[in-house]
């Protein structure tokens, strides 16, 4: 009986670390930079930096996060915030505090995630509104400080209201593109009325709780492909439960070289 009861303590004190482990790894603060290169028969000449987060959720914006993405890029061109800001419970103080500490790294962009609306749409709108942001509703807008790029936006599958070839249409000149939407289900689709230079998501965590190869979700992975590139993030919150087991919070800065006025 002794033996079994010290059995219990060991397998008790075992899932008590590896909890603490989940916990501690679902509030890392991870900033991952990611270089890439349009292709061009000339030599790259401008850098277009990107800062992307997705599916927050419940978490606040560290100022320490903030802090890290400056000591790595004296500037950014945008802030791209990839869906899921919110979810059902999270008070719209607490999104109001996150959208504002994110909009001090540069102009922000937003696509709708599966649960933003569970605030509230005119909450999110207010709030993304309220810092000088643009909500990218199946819509494509010129980078003003990068002419040569659009930016497409589509709305998350879960509304019923997404556009993708609205999404993806611009009536100006442009010479490169960048995607972005919450769920990467649409990269495929996409791919198919589009040709981008960098497709970004979330929505799928990495799968949260992964054992090795494991998970309900593929990790989240920066793959550059012939033509294009795309980025699957982990994302920096947690939802259902505040736990992470190998597939740690990320937040990405993109710095891309291309040439100017190809």
């Amino acid at each position: 009986m002794k033996n079994v009861w010290i059995g219990i303590r060991v397998l008790f004190t075992c899932l008590s670390v590896l909890l603490g482990c989940m916990f501690y790894s679902a509030h890392r603060n991870s900033l991952k930079t990611h270089r890439m290169k349009v292709k061009s028969s000339s030599k790259a000449d401008c850098e277009l930096t990107v800062f992307f987060i997705s599916d927050v959720h419940r978490r606040r914006i560290p100022t320490k996060l903030i802090k890290k993405v400056h000591s790595r890029s004296s500037s950014v061109d945008l802030v791209i915030i990839g869906g899921d800001v919110a979810e059902k419970g999270v008070s719209s103080e607490r999104v109001r505090s996150n959208v504002e500490k994110l909009s001090t790294l540069g102009p922000v962009y937003y696509v709708w995630g599966n649960n933003d609306r569970e605030i509230g749409e005119s909450v999110i709108r207010e709030i993304i509104e309220g810092v000088g942001g643009k909500i990218l509703d199946n819509e494509s807008v010129c980078i003003p400080s990068h002419s040569d790029w659009i930016l497409s936006g589509a709305d998350d599958p879960s509304s019923g209201n997404t556009n993708l070839k609205k999404a993806v249409s611009y009536n100006g000149e442009y010479t490169y593109q960048l995607i972005a939407v919450h769920n990467p289900s649409l990269f495929n689709k996409l791919l198919q009325i589009a040709n981008p230079e960098l497709l970004i998501g979330g929505h799928t965590h990495g799968g949260q709780i992964r054992f090795g190869p494991f998970g309900m979700q593929p990790r989240g992975e920066f793959k550059v492909e012939e033509d294009y590139a795309q980025l699957i993030s982990n994302g920096f919150g947690t939802t259902l439960v505040p736990l992470r087991f190998g597939a740690p919070p990320e937040t990405h800065l993109i710095k891309i070289e291309y040439k100017k006025g190809v």
